[in-house]
This record gives structure tokens, C-alpha cells and sequence, in this order.
């Protein structure tokens, strides 16, 4: 790690109307070096990317060097130009395009030639996929690879944009513990070649395997930058919210008739001779590797990846669900996975998505909207769920993780199922706001929901699971009882025979 710093920040600032996301930053990223940047969701990371990355201009008085020189004024262009390289969490690629076009061709565009010479472009793309050690097919649609290949892409495209700091957000959520481990080996390699890397992420215990430096914003502040032998998941989680926050076990202990149940559902492919019940007021876990077949399995129970053969059983009631339409009308809601591409529609407002699933209700006679009692019932569930800021009318893209996850529960609340499906409730949210999301399912068990929570977080299913269901290659490996299952007791029916343990990624 070179002590040089490559970018260097004064007293950054950055005020919107009524908000001041940034108060005052300084700090270094030194050439060569992996800095984890953490803080809880509204901390200001995303705005301080997107001050470097030329997005967002900072307010008077801000100061930033850039290998060396004071630049006032960044462009997304200039911000290129420099060497600065954001890998988004969707990656911003083109699906529809080959591997070598989402490689070369920007660049190549970029040198405004009339003409496109393949030849050159195919040997731009295959040059920096050998400096990364990485084979893949240039000329396959970049859609129809896996994430963590496409992941590779995106930084292959850095390098050809001659990158010297590449910004990462949130880079390992979505990959399996043996991409993550690729992902790691990439990022010591760019390190060694002297390019810089912030890497973003929630998930702490990553931040010690591959972070030689990390900094703490809080409120929008910098709360300090620490090399990784200095501090622990214990003092990180501290400095990020101000307090301490522990996960003790939330565990339900007044638990109803069996509410729904589940006998022996297969769908080829996908998941094999599932059984398993759930009763008022449970919390059931279900956890596994990363294609494991979890999330195809309990999107059955939602009308999708419908079974071919078995039974489902609500309230004692065989049912089978052909849609969502039918599934929501039965009594049952799914929360995805992905909350921004699946759970909510980012350009409508906070109210419109609360209601979505249930906007019938608010069409009049003449088939207009009553959009004064749609907010009020809005309103409610901002209000019981606390979702923050409290406006109705806000555009749901401008909240934080933590609180569009509250915005999903508060939609799928409003349709009141007797079960509700979660599907990794706390993805690519902070430690402060996933006690709340946990606290909040607690909440709802307690009440007499009956609740399905697919999480690869061990700790997480640990913490407020009553049953814990673990799946291993499309079918059910182990059950275990919530207050006698461990770490090691779940992997060691995770992984399948053969394989390494690593973690449930």
C-alpha cells in the first residue's frame, strides 16, 4: 500500500433543500490501498460518490484533490478521465449487449470514430480479462452470465478506462462465498498494481478480509478512518450508529394452530420433496447456499415457479395458487428479494407504493382515485412502521435502504395476509435499521402472523428464527430448533459433501 494519497478531501459539504448530507468531510484514499467505507443508510456514502464520480457538485468551501491537483469542478467525464471508476450495484452494464461491446466499445465511442474496428475492440476487451485472470466468452450477451461474471466485466471495463481508483457498492451482495472469495483475489490484485479501491458494504466481517483501511461516516459526518487492526465488528457497529446495538435472540414463544403446510412439492430443476409447516405467531427461517433452491421454492407458495407435483395447505384448506393475484386474494404476501427491482416501482412516491396491492379499494364509482383516503391510509402505515422521512408524497428512490424496506413490508402489511414470505429482509441495509426490520417481524409474529424468512445471514437467522429449515441443493438437508442451532450446526448441512465451509453467502 502506497502512502500517497490519491484523493484528498478538505471539508466537503453537501446541503439539499432541508437536508445537509454531508457536513465537513476530510480524508485521504492513498494509491494502492482497499479503504472499506461504512456507514449506516442516510450516512452520506452515497452522496460522497457521487460528488467524486461528478454526479453531485459539493457545496462553497469544499475542497478535493486529485492525484495532486485541486479540481474544481468534476464532471462525469473528467471524473473518468482522472481514473475514477464507480461499479454501481446493478452494475449500469447493457444485458442486451456481448461481453466486448460492454468492455471496449464506450471507449471506443468516446474517440468519436466513424467506424467500428471489432478487430481492435476484441483485443481492448481480451487484453484487460487476461491482466484480471478471467476467461469468458467475448461475444455471449453479457444478460445471460452470472452476476459475479458480469461483476468481472464492469471491472474490466475500469481498466480500460485506465482506472486508478475504483469505487465498489455493495459488490458482494449477490454472490456465492466462492465468487466473493474471486472477487477478493481481483481486488488484492488491483491493489498490488497500485489502483486504489472503496469498498462499500454492510457486510462487516468482509471489511477485515479484504479492507487495509476503513472509514466511518455517521449523520453525514466522518467519524474517523482506522487501519483494520485497530478496531472490531463490536467498535465499528458502535462508531456507525452512536450506541451499541447487540442481536440477541428475539425468540416467539406463544405460537398458534398450524397455518399453513407444505407436503412434498417438487418442480424439476428447482426444488425436490419439500415438506414443512408453519404456525400462527412463527418465525420460520429458511436458509442455504446461494442456488440452494430457497427462493424458488417459497415463491411456489406466491403462484410463481409453481409446483409440478405435492400439496399446500392454508388454514387446512388445499390451495394452488396460480399467480400473485390469487395468492394475495388467499391470504398470502411475498416480499422479493430485491426491493428495487421487484418490491417497488422508485418513481412513484412513497404513498402510491404503499397502496399499490390494494389501490381497488380506493376506486370510486366513476373509476377515479380517492386520493384522500389512499394517502390517509398511507399515512398509517408510515406512521406504524415509522417509516422515515414520514412524507407520503416523497419519491420512494430518495429513501434509504432501511426505510424502502419498511416501505415493502408497510405494501405487502396494508393486503393483511396470514402469512407473510420474506425474502433476505435486511439485504444491503445497515446494523441499526436491520434490528428495526427484525424487531418489526418479531412485532408481527407476535400478533399472530405466521412469517417465512429466507436469509443467508446465519446470524440473522439465528436471531429471530423459531424453526430453522436448511436447504441443500433443492431439497431440505436439516430442521433444527431455533434455540439449539449454531453456525457450524447449519453449514455443516448447507454445504454439499466435498466442499469446502466458508459461510451462507
Amino acid at each position: 500500500m502506497s502512502n500517497e494519497p490519491f484523493v484528498r478531501l478538505q471539508h466537503v459539504s453537501k446541503t439539499f433543500p432541508g437536508v445537509k448530507a454531508l457536513d465537513d468531510i476530510s480524508f485521504d484514499i492513498n494509491t494502492g490501498e482497499v479503504l472499506g467505507l461504512v456507514g449506516e443508510n442516510g450516512a452520506g456514502k452515497s452522496t460522497l460518490i457521487k460528488i467524486l464520480s461528478g454526479v453531485y457538485s459539493p457545496d462553497p468551501g469544499s475542497n478535493i484533490i486529485i492525484n495532486g491537483k485541486q479540481v474544481m469542478n468534476i464532471t462525469p467525464k473528467n471524473s473518468l478521465d482522472m481514473g475514477i471508476v464507480v461499479i454501481y450495484q446493478d452494475l449500469s452494464l447493457f444485458p442486451n449487449l456481448t461481453v466486448r461491446e460492454n468492455i471496449s466499445l464506450s471507449k471506443h465511442i468516446e474517440k468519436n470514430r466513424k467506424t467500428v474496428n471489432w478487430k481492435n475492440i476484441d483485443i481492448v476487451a481480451r487484453n484487460v480479462l487476461d491482466q484480471l485472470g478471467v476467461q469468458i466468452d467475448l461475444g455471449v450477451k453479457l444478460g445471460s452470465l452470472s452476476v459475479a461474471k458480469q461483476q468481472l466485466v464492469a471491472i474490466a471495463r475500469a481498466l480500460v478506462y485506465d482506472a486508478k481508483l475504483i469505487i465498489m457498492d455493495e459488490p458482494t451482495s449477490s454472490l456465492s462465498k466462492g465468487e466473493i472469495d474471486v472477487l477478493f483475489k481481483i481486488i488484492r490484485q488491483l491493489r498490488n498494481r497500485g489502483i486504489g479501491v472503496v469498498f462499500v458494504s454492510h457486510k462487516l466481517e468482509e471489511l477485515f478480509i479484504v479492507c487495509d483501511r476503513i472509514t466511518v461516516l455517521r449523520d453525514g459526518k466522518h467519524v474517523g478512518t482506522f487501519p483494520v487492526s485497530e478496531v472490531n465488528t463490536e467498535k465499528l457497529i458502535s462508531l456507525m450508529v452512536g450506541r451499541s446495538v447487540s442481536f440477541e435472540r428475539m425468540a416467539g414463544d406463544k405460537f398458534g394452530e398450524e397455518i399453513l403446510r407444505v407436503e412434498n412439492i417438487s418442480l424439476a430443476g428447482n426444488y425436490e420433496n419439500i415438506s414443512f409447516s408453519l404456525r400462527k405467531g412463527e418465525i420460520l427461517g429458511i436458509t442455504g447456499l446461494v442456488g440452494a433452491g430457497r427462493t424458488e421454492m417459497v415463491q411456489a407458495l406466491f403462484g410463481l415457479n409453481r409446483p409440478s407435483s405435492g400439496s399446500i395447505y392454508l388454514e387446512g384448506k388445499k390451495i394452488s395458487p396460480k399467480n400473485p393475484q390469487e395468492a394475495k386474494e388467499m391470504g398470502i404476501a411475498y416480499i422479493p428479494e430485491s426491493r428495487q427491482t421487484e418490491g417497488l416501482i422508485l418513481r412513484q412516491n412513497v404513498a402510491r407504493n404503499i397502496t399499490l396491492p390494494i389501490i381497488r379499494e380506493f376506486a370510486k364509482k366513476v373509476k377515479l382515485l380517492d386520493f384522500k383516503e389512499l394517502f390517509a391510509v398511507a399515512r398509517t402505515w408510515i406512521s406504524n412502521l415509522d417509516v422515515r422521512p414520514n412524507y407520503p408524497d416523497m419519491l420512494v428512490s430518495k429513501l434509504s435502504g432501511g426505510n424502502q424496506q419498511k416501505v415493502v413490508l408497510a405494501k405487502w402489511l396494508a393486503t393483511k395476509p396470514k402469512v407473510l414470505i420474506i425474502d433476505e429482509p435486511t439485504n444491503g441495509i445497515d446494523v441499526g435499521a436491520k434490528r428495526e426490520i427484525h424487531q418489526l417481524l418479531r412485532g408481527l409474529a407476535n400478533e399472530g402472523m405466521g412469517i417465512i424468512m429466507v436469509s443467508s445471514e446465519l446470524p440473522e437467522i439465528l436471531a429471530i428464527s423459531d424453526r430453522i429449515l436448511v436447504m441443500r441443493q433443492g431439497r431440505i438437508a436439516a430442521e433444527f430448533d431455533g434455540n439449539e442451532a449454531t453456525q457450524e450446526s447449519i453449514m455443516n448441512y448447507a454445504v454439499p459433501k466435498g466442499k469446502a465451509a466458508g459461510g451462507v453467502i
